[in-house]
């Protein structure tokens, strides 16, 4: 149930007040990585971030916009208001999604709605995270001749092929359609600013993972793929399991999240050595 805090009020975060705003998702980081990411990145581009003041103006809820997407850390905070400049916001700026906790995304749905946003589709997902070192035994998985390697120049077209194919299936909601133009500017970006890791078998680049998003003291992993006709391998484990402990070996922590509906990766990760943090959801519009 929707419970209203009316002596609470949404307000816009000052610049000089940002680092309030940090602190407030440091205390949170492990469950909104993909929001403190955007929040590091606000100032390189045209991002907002709202905060619910309550008394003496303490933090108790953000609110994060950024690339037409809403990022909801309400730290299952059920007495929030509904923010009245969403009428103003919404009218001018086109959401895509939103994305968080289940909970806090269940709220903002809820309050997105008297605007008159009605959700086509949400996607239900496992967040998970590992700060210990990765299991050994999945270090060891993975086929005879199997080669994990840095992306080189000549993969590039490899890549976009494997890029294509989980932007289609992992990514793109059901009411989008695949734009390989897009897709190529995505993958341009993963090769020039994250760390990327490609899974080499007999001569031909079968598999990739990378991450997604840095925040405070995480990096999120995504883009993990292998080909389907080399899955049932152990390529996708094995190549989790080097990647995991090459990031962690960076001093960071890692989270990710996965479609719930994905069996097979959500096996792998446990079998890297992920725990399951909380139920976390992506709503389209």
């Amino acid at each position: 149930m929707l419970i209203v805090n009316k002596g609470a009020r949404w307000l816009k975060v000052p610049r000089d007040e940002y680092h309030k705003a940090e602190a407030f998702l440091k205390n949170r980081e492990k469950l909104c990585v993909a929001a403190c990411s955007r929040f590091l990145n606000l100032q390189e581009s045209r991002g907002h971030v709202w905060f619910l003041a309550g008394e003496n103006c303490k933090y108790s809820a953000l609110l994060l916009h950024s690339r037409r997407t809403l990022f909801p850390v309400f730290d299952k905070n059920p007495r929030v208001p509904g923010p009245r400049f969403l009428n103003r916001f919404l009218g001018k700026v086109p959401i895509h999604a939103l994305q968080g906790q289940r909970e806090d995304a269940e709220l903002l749905e809820i309050l997105m709605q008297g605007q008159g946003y009605f959700a086509s589709q949400r996607i239900e997902y496992d967040l998970m995270s590992l700060d210990s070192a990765v299991r050994p035994e999945a270090l060891r998985a993975g086929p005879a001749g199997l080669v994990l390697r840095s992306p080189l120049a000549k993969d590039e077209e490899y890549l976009f092929a494997l890029q294509s194919a989980y932007e289609k299936e992992e990514v793109l909601p059901s009411s989008a359609d695949f734009d390989p133009a897009v897709c190529r500017l995505n993958l341009q970006h993963i090769l020039s600013r994250e760390h990327v890791l490609v899974a080499e078998l007999d001569g031909q680049v079968v598999g990739k993972i990378n991450t997604s998003a840095e925040s405070f003291t995480r990096y999120q992993i995504g883009g993990v793929y292998v080909r389907p006709d080399c899955r049932s391998l152990g390529i996708g484990v094995k190549m989790t399991a080097v990647f995991a402990q090459n990031l962690l070996a960076l001093d960071r922590g890692i989270t990710l999240f996965v479609k719930k509906r994905n069996a097979a990766a959500c096996k792998i990760y446990r079998r890297t050595g992920f725990n399951v943090l909380a139920d976390y959801r992506i709503t389209y519009y």
